[in-house]
């Protein structure tokens, strides 16, 4: 393994400035530009998009050439430096390209979430007001047949005005590139509370992102990163598409998480670099384990040993024993290619993050908003804590706790090149998210080790203050659930146990998973119509609580449980938007 010591990612850059980019940061056009120069001929982009299921890959400078042409036709149909372009599908090429065509344009490019409602879509076309919506096929005729301001092209070969097909009919100059300090894109993020707000970010804000990171994790054009989580999100879009497109990595385009389409995916695609949010490693890590168990009780006992001395042996030599040990369950679950896991979008439960480490991947968490690009944090894969979200970017950026309480929680605030621009026409909201003294508040509560790692607490809107004055984190007691495979979602949240004091104890809301009916021989429709099969399932699910409470402390004892019939909305991240 290279060690991070004295490592450079960036020092590549000095062959090509003041020629190829002027500025302290390329743009993403100019960096874009200096990877085909180095790696036209390696695969850029992979997806399954064909008829018969085949795998489809463009090359760097295959994806150049769409690029500079969509970017042609965009100027010679008006486009001017600055406009906006939308763009909003599942993840693919074409998704990718208009992404790119649209700063090789001059104009701001304005991801949007697909999974939004079409009247939400609109909200948001409405406030962006730009010139151009690509979109997807399921949603491609509904825009298309109620055109507004904007013309409307299709991300999808099944449509007509496929973004492919587009072409200029003269030979149009490229002479409107933006400069760093330009906004590139602006992403509209609702969190889990709130109003939806548009956050500008600026080439500087990304490109220097996507390189700081890279001080705590060596990646390099040999990598195939792999898009699942719907590449709008600033993590996807960041860690994944503007991070390979820095350093010549392929991108392989994932457009669901159903289980084949995954594992056919993760086999195929050789993946080596896998980003993904709690839910999504959750899954895969009780898959694993259910594996093991199947072996039966002498062979999981005999594993989970071997497991534990992997794990004791890369912490204190740094050497990853583990892959090879336990290649043949990394294998079975079609994860033996990757190199590192990355999991952000929330905390990760300690003996998740230890069994990956374990079993021989490179396994990290990291921390960020989109508002900062979004990555902060991160876990240098050679020396983690897994209880920490990672370790910020000393020298090239600053992080402060405001206001530490006697444990040293407080609100995370932070200064560097990947702070956000502001909300897009939001500038009283803007002003609200700094101090004055230019420290941006993230509303995030954590603490800093000696080392500077930082320990998440939770948010502050969430905070919930008991009786006997105890600040208790939702985020917290939701994370002990995480390998109850029994519950699909929790939402733990303070409910007033007694109004004349006022004081607040722990509800949690609790979204049984379809495992948990399967044990019990009846449908979730029966339990909702029965009201002993109700009593059932709240007995089920007490035991589980009932299990983890002895486990917390008595002040973040759930008193209270509530079974949902519904899922709560979630964001896609996959965390519940807390405004019910």
């Amino acid at each position: 393994m290279q060690s991070l010591k004295n490592y450079n990612p960036i020092k590549f850059l000095d062959d090509f400035r003041d020629k190829d980019f002027h500025g302290d940061w390329p743009t993403l056009v100019e960096i874009f530009k200096i990877t085909v120069k180095r790696f036209g001929e390696r695969n850029a982009f992979t997806d399954w998009d064909t008829d018969d299921g085949s795998k489809r890959t463009y090359s760097y400078n295959e994806v150049y050439a769409k690029v500079e042409k969509l970017a042609k036709w965009l100027v010679q149909n008006g486009v001017e430096k600055g406009d906006r372009i939308a763009v909003s599908g599942k993840n693919s090429p074409e998704w990718a390209t208009v992404y790119l065509a649209a700063h090789f344009a001059g104009a701001i490019i304005c991801p949007i979430d697909f999974a939004l409602h079409d009247d939400e879509i609109e909200n948001l076309l409405n406030t962006a007001e730009p010139k151009f919506l690509f979109i997807d096929f399921e949603k491609f005729e509904h825009f298309d047949e109620n055109p507004k301001s904007y013309k409307v092209y299709s991300l999808n070969r099944r449509n007509q005005k496929y973004v492919y097909d587009l072409e200029p009919d003269e030979d149009v100059e490229l002479n409107q590139f933006p400069s760093e300090e330009d906004t590139a894109a602006i992403l509209f993020t609702s969190g889990t509370t709130g109003v939806p707000k548009g956050v500008m970010l600026s080439h500087k804000n990304l490109v220097s992102d996507a390189f700081i990171a890279q001080y705590h994790m060596i990646i390099d054009y040999n990598d195939v990163f792999y898009a699942l989580l719907p590449i709008h999100h600033a993590y996807t879009m960041l860690a994944v598409f503007i991070e390979s497109i820095c350093i010549g990595a392929e991108i392989v385009f994932g457009k669901s998480m159903a289980v084949s389409k995954l594992m056919k995916e993760l086999k195929e695609g050789k993946i080596t670099m896998l980003l993904g949010v709690p839910l999504l490693f959750n899954k895969l890590a009780a898959g694993i384990l259910n594996g093991i168990k199947q072996k039966g009780k002498f062979v999981y006992v005999i594993l989970k040993i071997l497991m534990e001395i992997s794990y004791i042996i890369k912490k204190i030599t740094k050497i990853n024993v583990g892959h090879k040990m336990f290649n043949a369950v990394l294998k079975k679950a079609n994860i033996n290619t990757i190199r590192i896991a990355i999991c952000g979008g929330g905390p990760l439960a300690k003996s998740v993050f230890k069994l990956y480490n374990q079993l021989g991947i490179d396994f990290v968490q990291g921390y960020g908003l989109t508002e900062t690009s979004p990555i902060i944090a991160l876990n240098p894969v050679q020396h983690f804590k897994i209880e920490s979200v990672g370790k910020y970017f000393v020298g090239h950026m600053e992080m402060k706790i405001l206001n530490p309480n006697d444990d040293g929680i407080g609100e995370i605030c932070v200064k560097g090149p990947m702070v956000m621009q502001g909300y897009y026409k939001m500038p009283e909201e803007t002003a609200k998210m700094f101090t004055s003294d230019g420290w941006f508040k993230t509303g995030d509560l954590g603490w800093l080790d000696s080392e500077n790692y930082l320990m998440l607490s939770g948010r502050c809107k969430n905070l919930i203050v008991t009786e006997g004055g105890k600040n208790v984190y939702p985020e917290e007691i939701e994370d002990s659930f995480q390998l109850e495979t029994d519950i699909q979602q929790i939402t733990v949240r303070g409910y007033v146990a007694d109004k004349n004091t006022n004081s607040e104890e722990i509800e949690a809301m609790i979204y049984p998973s379809d495992s948990l009916f399967e044990k019990m021989n009846f449908s979730r429709e029966d339990s909702i119509r029965n009201d002993d099969k109700k009593a059932e399932v709240l007995k089920l699910i007490s035991k589980i609580v009932e299990k983890i409470n002895k486990k917390l402390q008595p002040y973040q004892r759930i008193s209270k449980i509530t079974i949902l019939e519904k899922p709560l909305e979630m964001t896609t991240t996959m965390k519940v938007k807390r405004n019910f």
